[in-house]
């Protein structure tokens, strides 16, 4: 009786050993994404999209407190986190000025460009369309949206945890989105000055309006008519607040702050903070009270 066990025993045990090298061989097969974000805010969204993902990493191409991409230009090290990417997520809508040396240069990169279908701002004069979609918080829920769907095509194999993941951040991101218009409700129509061309989207869906944008390029200080000018308008249409952004320099906001006695708020278009997944979610947050504060005043 035993002999005759004996085949069936080393058969069982051949299965075994085939089915554990089997296991074995599509591990070291499974699929291994990395994907490079091109500034903050992308990165934020890409983080939330493929949140706990097997295989899929994402990186920051910019350095951490880089702001806004106008006019940056991608250095050597830049390009050395692109070289072994297979998805490299862009906002689009011609944030990223270097983005076509990186379609040229990494032809099989996925590019994924999140601001499609996203109806853009005209700018004034010769001025391109404004890109700074995602401070809208609609707008970021349909770049989240476009990103998940893109990742669900790239990697099916893990297609119902993209669209768990970006079904999760969108919800997130529309309870934000009620809050805000709830609490910004009373305020409708009220004017605001800025120092840099970030916030049109913003003020468009909270129904505020932007009187005047003293720096429209960050470094781009006003001339001496340009802030009289500002003056002048912060004095005529009784402005409630100036706001500048923490990543860049307040001097001409403190100007006309002096001569109008209007006060200064920051408030942040989220290109920089920490790499936290609900990082977006908080910096909106605080803008929230900011805007709270300074009509309240």
């Amino acid at each position: 009786m035993f002999r005759r066990r004996i085949p069936t025993l080393i058969l069982s045990i051949l299965l075994m050993v085939c089915s554990f090298a089997s296991a074995g061989i599509a591990a070291s097969e499974a699929k291994e994404i990395k994907m490079v974000a091109s500034f903050y805010p992308m990165y934020i969204m890409a983080k939330n999209v493929t949140r706990d993902v097997p295989g899929v990493s994402v990186q920051n191409l910019t350095p951490p407190l880089t702001g806004c991409l106008h006019d940056y230009t991608v250095t050597t090290n830049d390009m050395k986190k692109l070289a072994d990417a297979q998805v490299f997520v862009a906002n689009g809508a011609g944030m990223e000025s270097f983005l076509n040396r990186i379609v040229a240069g990494y032809p099989n990169i996925k590019i994924v460009q999140l601001a499609g279908g996203i109806p853009l701002i005209k700018g004034e004069g010769n001025e391109g369309d404004n890109p700074h979609v995602w401070v809208s918080i609609f707008n970021a829920m349909i770049q989240v949206k476009n990103l998940g769907k893109a990742m669900e095509e790239f990697d099916p194999s893990h297609k119902e945890l993209y669209a768990k993941n970006t079904a999760n951040y969108v919800a997130k991101l529309e309870a934000l989105r009620q809050k805000m218009h709830s609490e910004l409700a009373p305020y409708k129509g009220n004017s605001i000055i800025t120092f840099h061309e970030a916030f049109p989207y913003f003020a468009q869906e909270f129904d505020l309006k932007i009187a005047a944008v003293v720096e429209r390029e960050p470094g781009s200080e006003p001339s001496a008519q340009e802030l009289a000018d500002t003056i002048e308008l912060v004095k005529k249409n009784r402005v409630l607040a100036l706001f500048s952004e923490p990543q860049y320099s307040a001097s001409a906001a403190g100007t006309i702050a002096r001569e109008t006695g209007t006060k200064v708020y920051v408030l942040d278009p989220a290109v920089t903070g920490p790499d936290d997944y609900d990082a977006y979610i908080n910096i909106m947050k605080d803008n929230l009270k900011v805007l709270k504060q300074a009509f309240q005043n």
